[in-house]
């Protein structure tokens, strides 16, 4: 996941931040409260932001920001959304645990 600058509720801060807590994380970049993860809240923190400046991937170079960015506590991207739900429940279930379950990652 590339550290992009973003915009939230709470004011600017970049994606690297959110990891700080070796937790998972949904970044929502589209309507605030579009995404319901409530089955894993406990799990993985919800942010709803705005994102400034583009997406830099290396080999792809500039993309066009998703929806929704699933990432792992490594960094990693888990699933990619463009304003549908399809396959989050199976990304959180597989990565992090299945709906409601208590436990650490």
């Amino acid at each position: 996941m590339p550290d992009l600058d973003l915009l939230t509720a709470n004011g600017p801060l970049r994606v690297f931040t959110l990891l700080h807590d070796a937790r998972p994380v949904l970044l929502n970049l589209g309507e605030p409260g579009g995404f319901d993860i409530t089955p894993w809240a406990d799990r993985v923190k919800l942010v709803d932001a705005r994102c400034v400046g583009t997406w830099e991937l290396p080999v792809l170079g500039a993309v066009p920001a998703p929806t929704a960015v699933l990432i792992r506590p490594d960094g990693y991207v888990a699933w990619v959304g463009d304003s549908t739900q399809l396959g989050l429940a199976d990304a959180l279930t597989t990565w992090f645990g299945p709906p409601g379950a208590r436990g650490g990652l």
